[in-house]
């Protein structure tokens, strides 16, 4: 997980101020993982820190900080004695009061490390480093607290996720992953009538001849090819072998497959380039509703996701 500033920006644009409380430390058992947070108002809040009493306390708690104008706080909540839950764990939550005045004061860092209440005195040499190293190499650490300050990385895309086509599974497929972290969705088809409402932060493109946009995807970029017509998709393939990618998707049975690896040879595309198209899309044990294949293309997406995080944490 990490520091969303741009949730923290609309939710202090659209509520005043909010208490963001963050998960900043586990031992033992928990309901979620350290850096998971949630954005407190006076009448609602988003996000999720888990664990029932534990999520309604703090939210209790940061409701009281904003009505009252109390400061930032530590809680360290040992979850079987405190909250009669069966984690037996405990975590140290984090709640701090965010305003437009000190929205102000992020900047763009990468990371952001800050001291926790009570903390007194210059950063500690330990944070500089990795804030170097961030600044250097571009390494995100894992949030955590460290000789009395937070450290958690701002939310950052990883990656970029083309989704081609906005009729049934196109809008499943967004409806899944928009909520996901980490992922940057650019959402094409060939009319503005065929999108329904676009979730924020989903880049909407509109082309005539959707493959007429493949030049503009990054060459690191993973599509997903859905549109309404078998032309479009085969043309996008074709342009996409021809441009690079980090990954393709396509929708289809397994005719529809063997006629486009026919055409995509015969377009003088070699079968090993080809292979690197995956047919059909998602987890086809889970059927054909366009919520099962979403639900089937999010479940990829995240393996691999969590696959290449491990190899870095063993790698470094």
């Amino acid at each position: 997980m990490s520091f969303d500033c741009e949730a923290l920006i609309r939710s202090v644009a659209e509520h005043g101020a909010v208490v963001r409380v963050v998960v900043a430390e586990i031992k033992g058992s928990a309901p979620r993982e350290a850096g998971a947070a949630m954005l407190v108002w006076s009448e609602g809040q988003s996000g999720t820190i888990g664990g029932g009493a534990l999520e309604y306390e703090a939210a209790d708690r940061a409701r009281a900080m904003l009505a009252e104008g109390r400061p930032d706080r530590l809680d360290r909540m040992p979850l079987g004695p405190a909250l009669n839950q069966c984690c037996g764990g405990a975590v140290v939550l984090l709640s701090e009061v965010w305003n437009a005045e000190r929205l102000a004061t992020l900047g763009d860092a990468s990371i952001l490390a800050r001291a926790l209440p009570g903390t007194t005195g210059d950063m500690p040499l330990s944070v500089r480093r990795i804030l170097n190293r961030a600044r250097g190499e571009g390494f995100r650490p894992v949030p955590r607290i460290l000789h009395g300050w937070m450290v958690e990385p701002v939310t950052a895309p990883t990656r970029e996720i083309w989704i081609w086509g906005a009729g049934h599974v196109g809008r499943a497929l967004v409806g899944v992953l928009a909520p996901l972290p980490g992922l940057r969705l650019t959402w094409i088809d060939t009319d503005a009538a065929r999108f329904p409402e676009v979730p924020e932060g989903v880049v909407r493109k509109i082309a005539a001849n959707p493959a007429d946009l493949v030049a503009e995807a990054p060459a690191h970029a993973e599509h997903l090819v859905l549109t309404f017509s078998h032309a479009f998709d085969l043309e996008i393939c074709h342009r996409l072998l021809g441009h690079g990618f980090g990954a393709v998707g396509l929708i289809g049975s397994a005719t529809k497959w063997a006629r486009f690896r026919s055409r995509l040879q015969a377009l003088g595309h070699p079968d090993a380039r080809i292979l690197r198209i995956r047919c059909p899309i998602g987890d086809p044990g889970l059927g054909k509703h366009p919520q099962a294949i979403a639900v089937g293309v999010a479940v990829e997406l995240m393996k691999a996701e969590t696959a290449d995080q491990t190899h870095k944490e063993r790698a470094g």
